[in-house]
């Protein structure tokens, strides 16, 4: 998913050159420095990791909050440096560095207060369009969970006919594969699983009596 840089073979590499490949997903070419590409990658492999997409649409999304946060990280890092070119300058051991440092600041926003409302404006957009990606990616994510806990109880609804028919009920052939996205495979032994597991507590649930409808027969 995460494709490796394409790097010559013949002579050994300078340390200072940038790494471009095409990415994966989105087919955009990134220009990086080695250093950056790996933490970029790790970056990205951590974000699939936590929202844990299926399908191509929703990794796409993951693929489009990973892009905006690393952009976010980026632009802190641009409007940093920007403040650090004007501070280096200031010798360390001078009496009154902070002092010195904090009025450096200051003239570094005037001097580059557009450059720096630019910035600001940038990453403000872009937070708003990783929010934007995140609140769909949920909402798609809690669609396909309702959806799959609905096809569980259909399925356990269907086999419990079955049972009590006399018949032998496989949820595989009732919920055809080549149908169905690949999370709700009904041939996977742990979807079979669940579709017992709900039927057993269903049938538990059955036989505790209802604690409140006793209360009220008591009174």
């Amino acid at each position: 998913m995460y494709p490796e840089s394409t790097q010559s073979q013949s002579k050994p590499r300078d340390p200072r050159a940038l790494n471009a490949y095409r990415h994966g997903l989105t087919g955009q070419v990134h220009i990086l420095t080695p250093e950056d590409q790996v933490a970029y990658d790790k970056h990205c492999r951590d974000t699939h990791q936590y929202f844990n997409p299926a399908g191509g649409f929703e990794a796409g999304l993951v693929q489009s909050i990973a892009d905006g946060r690393w952009q976010l990280q980026r632009a802190v890092a641009i409007e940093d440096a920007i403040f650090a070119l004007d501070a280096v300058s200031v010798q360390a051991d001078s009496e009154y560095y902070e002092a010195i440092v904090a009025l450096t600041q200051g003239k570094t926003w005037l001097a580059h207060d557009k450059s720096l409302e630019r910035i600001a404006l940038y990453a403000s957009r872009i937070q708003r369009r990783v929010e934007k990606d995140i609140a769909m990616l949920r909402q798609l994510q809690a669609d396909r969970k309702a959806a799959f806990e609905q096809a569980i109880e259909d399925a356990q609804s269907i086999s419990e006919l079955a049972v009590k028919a006399g018949e032998t009920y496989n949820p595989a052939t009732e919920f055809p594969r080549e149908l169905l996205p690949p999370q709700f495979d009904f041939s996977n032994p742990e979807i079979l699983r669940l579709i017992v597991h709900h039927s057993r507590l269903k049938a538990a649930q059955c036989s505790i009596p209802n604690p409140e409808k006793r209360l009220k027969t008591a009174a």
